[in-house]
């Protein structure tokens, strides 16, 4: 603490460090955009493991109040993650493929934040060679998912959760379940209680990566149309293989379940 004094706004932001990060490899004008904005996207993708790791614990822990902030807090960095892609949408067609070469076999479908977030959030079903390069990812399908650590604080508030669910095989896939769906609607019985709300802050954060991928789909179709994605993915056809797929599906079955909508916690 002792340099505080001397501290300086360059200096805590490590910026000559982060300036310098910026190597685009052609002198075409926008791939210093594109590459920003995909740089800005990974701290991000930091900042909601960050909290969902907090998240999970508050969860846990039975904060009521902590989860809902935290769980609010995700939602609002997705909304500015997915506000990006109007910037990224002002480069033409013809601007990306001036550069689009010297990408590589880089791609988007790389990025092993992204994918530690999918795992965080429920997805177990990873290509093998992912898993086996990947510490992170492995210890991610290991440990509890966001909505495992939901069922839990339901359990904690005294809501019949089924044995089953809570002590579930934790690699295998979350499949949706009518004993836990009973026990949401309990919940939004109470619609203005704190669980309630909890639980559609979760549905905001769901929500959010939804729009995500449809966003993303719509900038990769009109940037390349339906060419093969950068690094040989599938592109725009893997990406709308993704959507409408959400990471809680018994938090949004229940809406089919109920005469009236539940409360909206954004």
């Amino acid at each position: 603490m002792a340099d505080s004094p001397t501290m300086t706004y360059g200096g805590y932001l490590r910026l000559d460090d982060l300036l310098s990060c910026q190597e685009p490899k052609t002198r075409a004008h926008d791939e210093l955009l594109f590459v920003i904005i995909h740089q800005v996207y990974e701290l991000w993708f930091k900042q909601i493991l960050h909290e969902a790791a907090l998240l999970q614990s508050r969860l846990e822990e039975g904060n009521s109040a902590g989860s809902l902030h935290t769980a609010r807090r995700i939602a609002k960095i997705l909304k500015t993650v997915v506000g990006q892609l109007d910037v990224l949408e002002t480069m033409t067609p013809r601007q990306f493929a001036a550069f689009r070469d010297a990408l590589g076999n880089s791609s988007g479908f790389q990025s092993e934040q992204f994918r530690e977030i999918e795992a965080v959030l429920g997805r177990r079903s990873f290509p093998a060679s992912d898993l086996r390069g990947d510490e992170r990812l492995q210890a991610a399908v290991s440990r509890p998912s966001v909505f495992d650590s939901l069922l839990r604080y339901l359990a904690g508030r005294g809501h019949p959760v089924p044995r089953e669910a809570l002590e579930r095989d934790l690699l295998r896939p979350w499949e949706p379940d009518p004993g836990v769906q009973q026990v949401l609607l309990a919940v939004y019985a109470d619609e203005t209680g704190p669980a309630a709300e909890v639980c559609e802050a979760l549905v905001d954060m769901d929500e959010g990566i939804q729009e995500w991928r449809y966003r993303h789909l719509k900038m990769v179709e009109r940037t390349i149309g339906a060419k093969i994605g950068t690094g040989g993915s599938a592109g725009a056809d893997y990406l709308r293989s993704t959507l409408f797929a959400p990471a809680f599906p018994d938090l949004w079955e229940v809406r089919s379940q109920t005469g009236e909508a539940p409360l909206h916690g954004g």
